[in-house]
């Protein structure tokens, strides 16, 4: 199965992932996104590290995400990735032609992986329209990813609050 979690920042959906992973009772896959640009980055880094079960298999993978979902899949695994807005973000910097490729190897790869799967993305489009002109494509290609992913799951989850909200599939 494939479940899309979805909240805004501190809302508790890596929480839920997290759980949700480890009540799978599969073999867990943990595959971060986030890349550490900076010294406040580079804590929260070590602190998601610190607080990971030991057992889990983490790789820490910016751009190549369907590649290493590919490798990593298995009908005894549970793949966790968080998340993918941070992904998408490190694709928008890395240029049009790398965001363009990567996109659509992780929309063709979805359907066809075995195992579970719980992708963490961070919800940006509910507040106002951001001024910049990067900020507004980047909440653009945020939600387009997030239809997208969500459309090729069996279940969407919204966290607010701590509390998950089924959007589509069984609770």
């Amino acid at each position: 199965m494939r479940e899309l979690i979805l909240g805004g920042a501190r809302s508790g959906k890596s929480a839920l992932a997290e759980q949700r992973a480890a009540d799978s009772g599969l073999e867990v896959v943990y595959i971060a996104t986030a890349e550490a640009r900076d010294a406040e980055m580079s804590e929260r880094i070590a602190h998601h590290r610190a607080c990971r079960p030991g057992h889990w298999l983490s790789i820490e993978e910016p751009r190549q995400l369907a590649a290493t979902l590919r490798q990593q899949a298995a009908p005894h695994r549970c793949l966790l990735v968080d998340c993918l807005t941070l992904w998408l973000s490190n694709l928008l910097a890395a240029g049009e032609a790398v965001f363009a490729e990567e996109r659509e190897a992780l929309l063709a790869q979805l359907p066809q992986l075995p195992g579970q799967l719980i992708l963490v993305s961070n919800e940006v489009g509910l507040g106002i329209v951001p001024m910049g002109e990067l900020t507004r494509r980047f909440c653009d290609e945020s939600g387009r990813l997030h239809q997208a992913v969500a459309a090729r799951c069996e279940r969407v989850t919204f966290v607010t609050a701590g509390l998950p909200m089924i959007l589509k599939g069984e609770r």
